[in-house]
Parts: structure tokens; C-alpha cells; sequence
């Protein structure tokens, strides 16, 4: 995949992300459903971003687990670790639907997740732009 072809991934993860926006403001999303459409996008951002790098990821796609799809995705390139803690924010949101402990969340858990993507998309697009060339939008 070339430069273009991570336009057209971030294009698409953009438009998706919109979507939950919009979503969080009119008061209809529902939190494990948009844990799990997050980090499926997070991840199609990373796989997209070590293909561009030549960081192929053959074995894993968008359903992986999305820690197993990071560490090869900042295998080589350790300035990419910024994007752990956001990854790790949604992981734990999904971890703690799965053990039954929605107490354990912060206050308003879909409209952090939600946030976490944009900024995760953002940090990443930015990247993007800068190793390259990507236009701005």
C-alpha cells in the first residue's frame, strides 16, 4: 500500500469516526458496540500505517486482538509508542464490560471512547502527513 492507499484507509476511518460523533451527540450509541467499532478502527489505522511503512502485518487484521496488532505495528519505530495509552484506554474499557465491572469506568465511558479515537486518528494522521506527505485536510 502506497501513500494514496493510507489516504483512502484514513478517509474511510475519518468518515466512520464522524459517524460516532454524530452518534454521541444525538445520545445513541450504546458503549461495548462502540468499544468494539473503536478499536477495530485503531486497528485498521495501524495495520494501514506499517503497510505505508513496509511493516506488513499479513497474520492480523482489523478483528485481531489490537495489542498483538500493536506491538507489530511499532516494531522498529518506537516514536509510534504515543498511540499505546490510547489503545490501552479502550482495551481496558472492553475488558472491563467483559469482567461485568462498569463501576470500574470513568464517568461517561462512549463519549471517552469515542474522543480517544479522534485523538488516536489525529496523531495519527498528522504522522501521516509529516513521514508522508499526505495532504491536509
Amino acid at each position: 500500500m502506497g501513500a494514496s492507499g493510507l489516504e483512502t484507509v484514513m478517509r474511510d476511518v475519518d468518515r466512520e469516526i464522524h459517524v460516532l460523533e454524530a452518534g454521541l451527540r444525538a445520545g445513541k450509541l450504546v458503549l461495548a458496540p462502540t468499544v468494539e467499532s473503536a478499536l477495530r478502527l485503531v486497528n485498521r489505522l495501524m495495520l494501514a500505517f506499517a503497510e505505508v511503512a513496509d511493516r506488513e502485518i499479513p497474520e492480523l487484521d482489523e478483528d485481531s486482538d489490537p495489542l498483538e496488532v500493536f506491538k507489530a505495528f511499532v516494531k522498529g519505530d518506537p516514536s509510534l509508542n504515543a498511540v499505546r495509552d490510547n489503545l490501552r484506554e479502550l482495551v481496558y474499557y472492553r475488558n472491563c464490560l467483559a469482567a461485568g465491572r462498569e463501576d470500574a469506568l470513568p464517568v461517561n465511558p462512549v463519549a471517552m471512547a469515542v474522543r480517544t479515537l479522534r485523538h488516536v486518528y489525529l496523531y495519527m494522521r498528522t504522522r501521516a502527513i509529516k513521514e508522508y506527505g499526505l495532504q491536509e485536510k
